[in-house]
């Protein structure tokens, strides 16, 4: 993929010691990327929040959104496709699976990460009493560590740098 290649050369370039000695290559590139992409989630999330809804709520009729939670939703297919072609054309470009079984893959993988920070904050916060914000980053950790794992061994199945 063209657009890849100048991504991948500029990731490769800040793959030097220390952290080429700390981190494999695809780990790094595939940090990288998540990085990106959040970095464009929180771009994308502020137009929307502050421009398309002008921090007003959102009248779908018998359904009215809060501006935070439109933008939300208007946000999150972006940011699924874009985390998606990151990962398939930088991080895990090598993998034998098909296109379309690792769109379906990343779909279930999302899911998952979501299903896991509601279900470690609600242990962290309500059961365990540790307040919310360690609790966050707490949560950030796992998801983090599950989305690499799962995007490895699972998503991007067989993909070797």
């Amino acid at each position: 993929m063209r657009l890849a290649e100048p991504i991948i050369r500029a990731l490769d370039f800040f793959y030097v010691r220390p952290v080429a000695v700390l981190l494999p290559r695809q780990t790094f590139r595939y940090a990288a990327c998540g990085l990106m992409t959040l970095g464009l989630d929180a771009v994308w999330y502020a137009l929307f929040y502050n421009f398309v809804f002008d921090r007003v709520d959102f009248s779908l009729g018998p359904i009215v959104l809060s501006p935070h939670i439109a933008a939300l939703f208007l946000v999150f297919p972006i940011t699924f496709f874009t985390g998606f072609w990151l990962n398939r054309h930088v991080a895990f470009r090598t993998s034998p699976l098909a296109a379309g079984t690792q769109l379906w893959r990343y779909g279930l993988s999302v899911v998952g990460s979501i299903l896991l920070t509601y279900g470690c904050m609600k242990l962290l916060v309500e059961l365990c009493g540790i307040w919310p914000t360690p609790s966050k980053a707490l949560t950030n950790v796992i998801t983090v560590i599950y989305s690499y794992l799962t995007a490895k061994y699972f998503t991007f199945r067989h993909a070797v740098e």
